[in-house]
């Protein structure tokens, strides 16, 4: 336990940081810890160090493992961060707080329908494909007006914009981007960085960081390669 108590302060100690150099308040970012591929026993420890807002990147993994460990602890916040089958969408609505990766019309109008079913509609944000990047999911950037159209048409509200920068490059100027689209479409919610990024993406508007290995060490190759859902 305090092996993650203090890796959770070590985190929030560098949002802190590059918030007060962005002239932010360190409350305005929320801080997502990627959960994925770990089971209930490695969660628990950053549960009771108080850590409430937890990343999936698939469903079944976290039908699978949440209901128990929220049934032990009230107030945890379930944000789904992977690719989202639209088939899957009602199960989506049902389990999670936040989604983080509409991207494509027959999402938006799976999720509409859904939404009715359930009387309830979690936090929505638009993943955009910042790198325009063949092999990431995402909307890209010049569909974007179209798709938060076609959301508010179909009675979704959308809040924010979520990107994943191409690896291997220097990710401040596509974080400069998601804020600038986000701003320009009137959305108070930006999704980026991850733990090898978040300070630079707190320091261009990040409002949601995904933090992962520097909260629960590294995974394994194998568990790495485990992926999101994809549809």
């Amino acid at each position: 336990m305090n092996e993650a108590a203090d890796r959770l302060a070590e985190v929030q100690d560098h949002i802190a940081d590059a918030a007060k150099r962005a002239q932010r308040k360190a409350e305005d970012i929320r801080l997502i810890a990627v959960s994925k591929t770990h089971d209930a026993d490695a969660i628990r420890p950053l549960i009771a160090a108080g850590q409430r807002h937890f990343g999936e990147n698939r469903v079944q993994e976290a039908a699978a493992k949440w209901p128990g460990l929220r049934a032990e602890t009230p107030g945890i916040v379930l944000h789904l961060i992977g690719q989202l089958q639209s088939n899957k969408a009602e199960e989506a609505v049902d389990s999670f707080d936040a989604i983080h990766s509409v991207d494509r019309s027959s999402l938006v109008q799976a999720l509409a329908k859904a939404c009715i079913r359930a009387g309830k509609q979690p936090q929505l944000f638009v993943q955009v494909n910042i790198g325009n990047e063949e092999q990431k999911g995402g909307c890209a950037v010049a569909d974007l007006p179209a798709l938060l159209a076609e959301a508010k048409e179909a009675g979704l509200t959308i809040d924010g914009l979520m990107a994943i920068p191409p690896a291997d490059i220097e990710p401040a100027p596509f974080f400069a981007l998601l804020d600038e689209l986000a701003g320009r479409h009137g959305l108070p919610l930006r999704s980026m960085g991850m733990s090898g990024d978040y300070e630079t993406a707190v320091m261009l508007g990040a409002t949601h960081v995904r933090v992962g290995t520097a909260l629960f060490g590294a995974r394994d190759q194998a568990a790495t390669i485990a992926g999101f859902d994809r549809g």
